[in-house]
């Protein structure tokens, strides 16, 4: 595993858990409001912690910790995640993963496998507003649907998350997501947060929150657990 972040404590990574957080570096979307930067363009500039080292520290806490929290950069792009994740497992720790939805081969095995307790797959845009979003040109929504129908069929606890951006995200894309993801369990909308790290940031902004209420107004009939995170 490529590990360049580990937070030995974290309340919001995984919500409702007290949890450690380990990033991975290396992501297959270049999203221009990414916070990130470094970690995705750039992941061998950032120090490299052995896994050895990261599962030694999480053994130490488990008495305090109830999970841990794998994120990125973009977790799946690691062909030994699942193997980490089990050494995880084997301490005794929850496991959320945190994913844009790329990989939906490993995400259907660690699911049929039951090897993670939580999944929080990003919702770049609406289909039709998705290779704006990710930064990418011609992009094929397919493993994108593929990920999002496994996880819905599913009963593994998990949620869908949207980083609403001025200049990226309009009204219609939010009809649009609420009809495809029709019934999810549950749906966050979190407000863009501007950073010294991001990939592109000319011309972004955070909506505002009459904003971010119209959007999910537009979404709840088809999403009844919409909710709005970290709005100012």
């Amino acid at each position: 595993m490529k590990i360049h972040g580990f937070a030995k404590l974290t309340l919001l990574d995984y919500p409702g858990k007290i949890a450690a957080t380990v990033f991975t570096g290396g992501c297959n979307f270049r999203c221009p409001f990414c916070h990130n930067g470094t970690l995705v363009l750039d992941p061998s500039s950032q120090p490299l912690i052995s896994e050895e080292t990261v599962l030694t520290e999480l053994a130490s806490r488990a008495a305090k910790l109830e999970g841990v929290c794998i994120t990125g950069g973009e977790p799946t792009l690691n062909s030994d995640l699942p193997g980490f994740i089990e050494k995880i497992r084997a301490i005794g720790l929850l496991v959320k993963l945190d994913t844009n939805g790329t990989n939906p081969d490993m995400l259907k095995d660690m699911l049929d496998r039951k090897m993670v307790d939580h999944v929080a797959m990003d919702i770049k845009s609406s289909p039709s507003g998705y290779g704006k979003a990710a930064g990418l040109r011609d992009f094929s929504m397919d493993c994108i649907f593929r990920s999002v129908d496994l996880i819905m069929q599913h009963d593994t606890p998990y949620e869908f998350r949207t980083t609403v951006v001025e200049g990226i995200h309009e009204l219609r894309d939010f009809l649009q997501i609420g009809a495809w993801l029709k019934g999810a369990s549950a749906y966050y909308l979190q407000q863009f947060k501007s950073s010294e790290d991001m990939i592109n940031p000319e011309g972004l902004k955070a909506p505002s929150r009459e904003a971010m209420e119209s959007f999910r107004r537009a979404v709840l009939p088809n999403i009844p657990n919409t909710q709005l995170r970290g709005v100012d």
